[in-house]
């Protein structure tokens, strides 16, 4: 295998620094650097710890979670990026280790007014000369919040929004100002069904503050208890040597076929998914080993970066983890994890189906080769040196699918990465830690938590990787692993925390409910005048229920790409699910179907022209132009772009709801719209054996779109249309070879 296919991490991080605003951090004097470095991986034990062994009562813990993030985030992002903030020219003693003091004062805020909640949630009184202070228990302050709970929630909310902005722009603090703003204006706004009583500060500071809405919300708890583990855990295991193992087995895979290196790009990116819900990661890790080999074998600079980006965007769809908004998914619709893993599987296969049709095609018309099996690494070889690296996957599933919490099959899955991949026999001091997970999973057993098989398993994979002969890194690697998880989660928790006063706005105002009846309400006026010029067509197709719904999904995925213009995917789909299921519910969606809709289109944001940050990365990779290559990703993306409009119409596709779940049914949903993803690919490349004009490929899109809707007679009438197509293509081809004879 060439070094060409050698997974360089250290690069990969370097890249993502580049393109991935969040990891940009401001230069700082050492001594700072050490603290920024120390909090961190406190940071990061302190959540692994929490894991398996607990965590305390939900606002101290939320508390310590929300004060790492006030550090780390002061420190390493300025309030500004300008050039002489992101240089070491203006440190001096109003900028200690070029940190101004507003930023340290602020840090000091923040952490005051995050564990001012626990510190004080049993009360206090203070007595000293002639001054008194008094402060009632928690329970008597819920609905009449005391002054210091107004003032360090005033202080909490504000500093909230700042890191937000600070670690992901703009746009997130000003839509949360606006839901801020309706919040304390309903009694003034101008249309009547968004005009509610409205709430003075002091009543909207504790339903922000206090917990189960608002900050100390669901999302702050999922985020903190949740996401940040499966962000170590794909930190971690890539770092171990999984990358590499994915890339070997995807050359394998795909490389031999037409078209390879694309092809490679794709499989790698789809196993990428399973351990990483981020897509510039995802882009930068398998993008710069791929997009150059794809460009070396002849495809356009902006079409191997849209490959790349379309693929790695598939990673907050691809089971098992899925990015954090499907632990929140799981939150909301108060369901195991596991149900929501497994209805994504199909979905997931589909948008790869469309990446690699397009692909295959557009190979296929360039005429590229695939690599030559000297190119290729060998089997036996790659999976004598690399088995190893896949036990902290397969004991992360099993513990999920057994039915454990999600940060439990996190922390299990850690603890084997660690194992496997930074402690051995040569090195005794690190036999430490392997010991103490065996007397972890012992003392799990002997209390009942784990069963006899799972307690085998662990303590086998356990030994194992104690005994691997894999080659391992030092303990140094470990420490930059968990740094940089802790950078990628900085983002995601401000956000998460930020996001929590658009929920408790929500839950206060009912605003959910209203802009629902307002979508649902739009879509009727709409549908009963559209159904006004095709009430003469026969059948129930096109009655005014179905436009009406048809329309209204359609608003909300034009709401969704729309406003994931720069979003954080997760912070995007809690803000628009609070409206879509509300108005889906009313036209008798199912929950989670509604709620993967949601999430899947804020899913094509993110390689949505004009804001596509991973098409952006890929671009930069390339050497291509970044909004032809995001151009190119979106073309790339169909298949997630049409999939949700089927598992709405179709809910078999999700297989966990009985209700509508038949072996008949999903076989012929699934089937069907694969091969109506396979024809759109087709329109797309204008290939089907050899190029087809603007005729053909109309023809082809329309029989792609019968196929992909759900409905027996929409899959006959695509599939007879399919064969006459796919047919005169190939006579079209046939007369075409003969002549050139």
């Amino acid at each position: 295998m060439s070094d060409s296919a050698k997974l360089d991490v250290a690069a990969a991080e370097e890249l993502e620094r580049r393109y991935d605003s969040g990891l940009a951090l401001r230069p700082t004097r050492r001594f700072v650097q050490r603290l920024f470095f120390a909090v961190a991986i406190v940071f990061a034990l302190y959540h692994f710890l929490g894991a398996g062994f607990g965590v305390p009562v939900d606002y101290w813990h939320m508390g310590f979670h929300l004060c790492g993030l006030f550090v780390l985030i002061f420190i390493g992002f300025p309030l500004l990026k300008t050039p002489r903030a992101m240089s070491l020219d203006g440190a001096g003693w109003l900028r200690p280790g070029n940190v101004p003091l507003t930023d340290w004062a602020f840090m000091l805020l923040g952490c005051a007014a995050a564990l001012y909640l626990g510190a004080f949630w049993g009360g206090a009184r203070f007595e000293f000369l002639n001054f008194s202070f008094f402060l009632p228990d928690q329970a008597l302050r819920q609905g009449n919040p005391a002054g210091t709970d107004v003032f360090f929630g005033t202080v909490l909310l504000v500093l909230v929004l700042e890191i937000a902005r600070r670690t992901l722009g703009p746009i997130l603090p000003c839509i949360i100002l606006v839901f801020v703003a309706y919040a304390l204006l309903g009694p003034y706004l101008p249309v009547q069904i968004l005009r509610h009583p409205g709430v003075d500060w002091h009543q909207f500071i504790n339903n922000m503050y206090f917990p189960a809405e608002g900050i100390f919300g669901v999302t702050l708890w999922v985020v903190s208890t949740v996401v940040f583990h499966f962000v170590l855990f794909g930190v971690i295991a890539q770092r171990m040597g999984l990358g590499q193992f994915f890339i070997d087995n995807a050359m394998i895979i795909a490389g031999r076929y037409t078209g390879g290196p694309a092809k490679v790009s794709v499989v790698s990116s789809a196993f990428f998914g399973t351990i990483s819900g981020s897509s510039i990661a995802n882009t930068v890790s398998t993008g710069s080993l791929t997009i150059p080999n794809m460009k070396r074998m002849g495809y356009p600079g902006h079409f191997a970066g849209g490959v790349e980006a379309a693929a790695s965007a598939g990673g907050q769809i691809t089971p098992p983890i899925m990015g954090a908004a499907s632990f929140v998914m799981a939150e909301f619709l108060e369901v195991p994890y596991t149900t929501i893993v497994i209805a994504a599987i199909v979905p997931a296969l589909m948008h790869y189906v469309g990446v690699l049709s397009i692909v295959h095609l557009k190979a296929r018309r360039l005429g590229l080769p695939s690599y030559t099996r000297d190119q290729l690494p060998q089997l036996a070889k790659v999976w004598k040196e690399g088995w190893p690296t896949i036990l902290p996957l397969v004991v992360l599933i099993v513990v999920l699918f057994s039915g454990y919490t999600p940060y439990m099959a996190a922390f299990l899955g850690i603890a084997l990465c660690v194992t496997v991949g930074f402690t051995s026999l040569s090195k005794p001091a690190t036999l430490l830690f392997p010991a103490g997970a065996i007397a972890f999973v012992i003392w799990k057993a002997a209390e009942g938590t784990f069963s006899l098989p799972l307690t085998g398993l662990l303590l086998v994979c356990i030994v194992v990787g104690v005994l691997n002969p894999m080659q391992r890194q030092r303990f140094s690697d470990l420490g930059a692993s968990m740094h940089l998880a802790v950078q990628y989660a900085l983002a995601v928790g401000a956000a998460g925390a930020a996001v929590g006063i658009v929920v408790g706005v929500i839950n206060t105002t009912g605003i959910g409910f209203r802009m629902g009846f307002l979508v649902t309400n739009g879509a009727a006026q709409m549908a009963e005048a559209m159904h006004l010029l095709v009430a003469w067509l026969p059948g129930e197709t096109l009655s005014v229920a179905n436009i009406q719904l048809f329309l209204s999904l359609v608003l909300i995925a034009i709401a969704c790409i729309l406003m994931g213009a720069g979003l954080p995917t997760t912070a995007l789909y809690i803000m628009l699910v609070s409206v879509a299921q509300p108005t889906l519910a009313q036209l008798g969606v199912p929950p989670l179907a509604s709620h993967m809709f949601v999430l899947y289109y804020g899913v094509i944001s993110e390689i949505t022209p004009p804001v596509c940050a991973s098409a952006y990365a890929a671009a930069g990779i390339a050497g291509a132009n970044p909004f032809r290559t995001g151009v190119s990703a979106f073309s790339l993306g169909m298949g997630k772009l049409v999939v949700p409009m089927v598992f709405v119409y179709a809910p078999a596709m999700l297989i966990m709801l009985p209700e509508h779940f038949t072996i008949a049914a999903f076989l012929q949903v699934s089937v069907s719209c694969a091969a109506g993803i396979y024809l759109l690919a087709v329109a797309i490349t204008g290939f089907m054996y050899r190029p087809v004009n603007g005729m053909f490929r109309t023809a082809f899109a329309a029989a792609g779109l019968l196929l992909v809707a759900p409905g027996t007679q929409s899959d006959i009438a695509g599939l007879l249309a399919a064969v006459v197509l796919v047919l005169g293509a190939r006579a079209l081809a046939w007369r075409a070879e003969t002549q050139g004879a």
